[in-house]
């Protein structure tokens, strides 16, 4: 478990746009302070990686969705079993102050079937047999005094497990919604929790939505809080953030009629006004492409919505210039009309106003008149599928200087990002190819930097700059043009947020009686203090993360991404870690054929306590056949040890004489291609770029420079054959090697490195 302590616990608000849809309000997340106090050096926290509580990998969330708590009232909150619940206890600030200063022996009342019970605190925890996260729920275990004695549930035990002792039915565990000191004693049971209210399908909005409407000067966002009917239509109750001047909204109603989503407001390629021109109310026509008549799609709930465009101008105190669709009658929110002015009369339901910027002429039409004046659909040289650079051609198309990605201003991590991803390797191609809304960031991905990459052997700083301004632009940073970022929150949010790629990585978490499932674009490694390991291999801390977080693979994935143990970029974990150039991932996986560790043959059990048992192996998951494992845990040190039975796979059958298969199980491997290493803030990139152990290069995007600020980087790609002499040196050799005086570059590889990137060559034919 990790420590509690250092990290920064938040509650979140609002249900956040697409494409985080799946995320609800009322989860609670965290950030490691360390890592919070490096983004706030650089003034880089409006957006923050946060892992939310269940998971283990980062969420790219924005701070305006993120309520900070401490980290007794995030314990309190997760004790409670719904989103909801978490939400309306929130609100009550003076009973989570009064439940953070309870302790053991406070006289308290405690609801239980509707009826306050008097009694005295025992117990406060958690009752969650399994924990992966920094915290758990606590909850107060309370002994019942007096008269109510014996009109409680249990002896101060729960699921086999004792907290405290009392006398039989005296005992009682709760939340602190259900706990009030003796001095503040309820008149009444507390009210049921309400769920909130059901739509009905042609509801435009939903408790829950992220909106903006339109006041006296401002342009408001908040969240909807309920929809409600009143003699003059429904009105809508929001919880409002901050103005534009700063000012504390607090909860207005507003009639339906002036409030947008504000994921048809969205933010993509927003073209500002002048603010010194008069808003026009008149009718004004965008571009020769849309205007009034004009057939439009747009994305709503990642979901295509077209239209016909019947009005394009400037709404009342609204700056941006929008639009008015009539679109399918359910789908619009009004008839037309806008704070009691009609624009244009259509069905009620099937006007829509949004922002002319995130109008797209239909592609139903437009594709098929763009090839008629063309002439002609063949891809222009800029579009085509340029592959990654063979083996044969990286010594004459990528090794000198100006070779690789040309870095500018803190774009390391970018660069590197993108050279080891992108330069000799096609897993993640998909990428570049897939149906999107964000296409002018994918077309500079495509055409300004990948190709060029593989066809010239060099992408100008310029062109990673506009990629670095169009993801400013969409306002997800404001600092993505100045600042230095973690190069996993820049492929998550490429990968995640803007391309909206379909997670690489499952995992199955085997903690608690159903195995549970989840997504994620890379892994964290995470390790406790409780292990061996010295000089260790990449295979070896991913087992021993994998073993201490109860997680296994659900399936093999094309592309696997693993950031090492560390905190902040100045402490390392290990002084060294060992790359492994094949990471065996068979013992990982949740299902599939298994081999016995001391006869190879197929594995009937897995030991779980015979992990760390350095008897067998150093690496990997024990699992064994009948014959082994009765063997193994004769030894009075194993006796006690409780065996997992495992599930044959199909095509296998064990024989009824040896109680194994004969056959050898398949090994399911993966090859290490791309190596980003880190040395005071600065990163640089090893790839793989060929069958051969020599086959390695070494590339810095600002390897040299000329000029001083007026200057300009010099990126340079050297081969670095070196690598592989060392790889294959035994642990003995590695320990014994002064960093200073490893040859070449190959310090860097072992000592600095922090994100490792494996791919299946198998999977990513399928993915």
């Amino acid at each position: 478990m990790a420590s509690a302590e250092n990290k920064i616990y938040f509650i979140i608000t609002a249900k956040p746009p697409s494409p985080h849809g799946y995320i609800e309000a009322g989860e609670i997340c965290y950030i490691d302070k360390q890592r919070f106090e490096a983004r706030q050096k650089r003034n880089d926290t409006d957006i923050l990686p946060v892992v939310r509580i269940g998971l283990f990998s980062d969420t790219l969330l924005d701070k305006v969705l993120l309520k900070p708590l401490t980290c007794r009232s995030a314990q309190l909150l997760l004790a409670l079993e719904s989103n909801e619940d978490r939400l309306l206890a929130l609100k009550d600030h003076k009973a989570l102050e009064d439940a953070s200063n309870l302790s053991k022996g406070c006289q308290v009342y405690v609801d239980y079937k509707g009826k306050w019970l008097k009694g005295v605190i025992r117990y406060i925890g958690s009752i969650t047999t399994y924990i992966s996260d920094p915290i758990t729920g606590v909850v107060f275990g309370v002994e019942l005094q007096g008269e109510h004695k014996g009109k409680g549930q249990n002896d101060g035990s729960l699921n086999h497990k004792t907290y405290f002792t009392c006398p039989a039915n005296s005992g009682i565990f709760a939340p602190f919604t259900r706990i009030k000191p003796v001095d503040h004693k309820p008149s009444a049971p507390p009210l049921p929790t309400q769920s909130s209210p059901s739509m009905t399908s042609t509801e435009p909005l939903n408790v829950g939505d992220r909106v903006t409407f339109f006041g006296d000067k401002n342009a408001h966002h908040g969240m909807v809080m309920a929809i409600e009917d009143s003699p003059d239509g429904k009105m809508v109750l929001i919880s409002t953030d901050k103005d534009e001047e700063g000012k504390q909204g607090g909860e207005m109603k507003v009639p339906l009629d002036c409030v947008i989503k504000e994921e048809l407001l969205n933010k993509d390629e927003t073209e500002k006004m002048d603010t010194s021109q008069s808003p026009d109310m008149g009718v004004v026509t965008d571009s020769e492409e849309i205007s009034v008549d004009s057939l439009v799609q747009l994305t709503v709930r990642e979901n295509l919505v077209y239209g016909i465009v019947r009005w394009i101008g400037y709404l009342p105190d609204y700056p941006e210039k929008s639009a008015l669709l009539e679109v399918e009658e359910g789908t619009g929110v009004s008839d037309g009309t806008y704070k009691g002015k009609q624009y244009f009369k259509c069905p009620p339901q099937s006007g829509l106003f949004v922002k002319l910027s995130c109008c797209r002429p239909d592609d139903r039409f437009y594709a098929a008149k763009k090839k008629v004046l063309n002439g002609h659909s063949d891809a222009s040289v800029e579009d085509e599928n340029v592959p990654p650079i063979r083996t044969e051609d990286v010594s004459k198309l990528l090794i000198g200087q100006m070779k690789g990605i040309q870095g500018h201003c803190n774009s390391c991590y970018m660069d590197s990002a993108l050279f080891s991803v992108f330069s000799c390797s096609s897993v993640l191609d998909s990428l570049l190819f897939k149906s999107t809304q964000h296409q002018t960031i994918q077309s500079i991905l495509l055409k300004s930097i990948v190709n060029p990459l593989r066809k010239q052997g060099f992408v100008s700083e310029r062109s990673v700059m506009n990629l670095r301004k169009q993801l400013q632009n969409q306002e997800r940073c404001p600092t993505y043009t100045t600042d230095e970022k973690d190069p996993e929150e820049f492929l998550s949010l490429i990968m995640q947020e803007i391309l909206s790629l379909d997670p690489p990585l499952k995992l199955c978490s085997l903690s608690g009686s159903r195995h549970k499932e989840q997504s994620c674009y890379y892994y964290q490694i995470f390790m406790d203090y409780n292990h061996h390991l010295v000089l260790p291999t990449v295979q070896q801390l991913l087992e021993h993360s994998f073993f201490s977080n109860s997680l296994k693979l659900a399936e093999v994935p094309a592309c696997l991404i693993l950031t090492m143990p560390r905190s902040g970029k100045s402490f390392k974990m290990f002084p060294k870690i060992i790359p492994s150039t094949e990471l065996d991932i068979t013992g990982l996986l949740a299902e599939g054929p298994q081999q016995c560790v001391l006869c190879g043959r197929l594995a009937n059990e897995e030991c779980a306590e015979c992990f760390r048992d350095a008897l067998f192996s150093d690496t990997g998951f024990k699992y064994f056949c009948l014959k082994c494992s009765t063997q193994v845990h004769s030894h009075q040190q194993r006796r006690g040890h409780i065996t997992r039975s495992l599930h044959l796979p199909q095509g296998f059958s064990y024989s009824q004489s040896s109680g194994s298969d004969p056959r050898t199980p398949p090994r399911e491997k993966l090859e290490l291609f791309a190596v980003l290493c880190i040395e005071t803030s600065h990163y640089v990139s090893f790839v793989k770029y060929g069958p051969q152990d020599t086959d390695w290069i070494f590339f810095d995007s600002m390897a040299d420079r000329v000029g001083e600020s007026n200057g300009y980087n010099i990126p340079e790609v050297r081969a670095c054959p070196e690598v592989g002499q060392y790889l294959h040196m035994s642990l003995a050799q590695l320990a014994n090697q002064v960093p200073r005086e490893m040859e070449g570059v190959a310090k860097r590889l072992f000592c600095d490195g922090y994100m490792y990137l494996y791919q299946s060559k198998s999977m990513s034919l399928y993915r």
